[in-house]
């Protein structure tokens, strides 16, 4: 299976043979998670979602401070 992420105006690929979590996704990709909200569609999902077939989605960089 292939996971696309779109990151940064870039598009990555991770290849996997099984299923991967979002946040497995990202660790592969080296993204810190507490740094992006995964979309895919108009949705937000949880870093905690298993993905289990050919997927794309889009990052969304979250800032934060003071």
């Amino acid at each position: 299976m292939e996971v696309e992420v779109e990151h940064d105006g870039e598009v990555l690929s991770v290849v996997s043979e099984g299923p991967l979590t979002i946040s497995e996704v990202l660790e592969r990709l080296g993204i810190p998670a507490s740094t992006v909200l995964a979309v895919h569609g108009d949705t937000i999902v949880p870093h905690t979602s298993r993905i289990e077939s050919d997927l794309r989605l889009e990052l969304i960089v979250v800032s934060s401070g003071g």
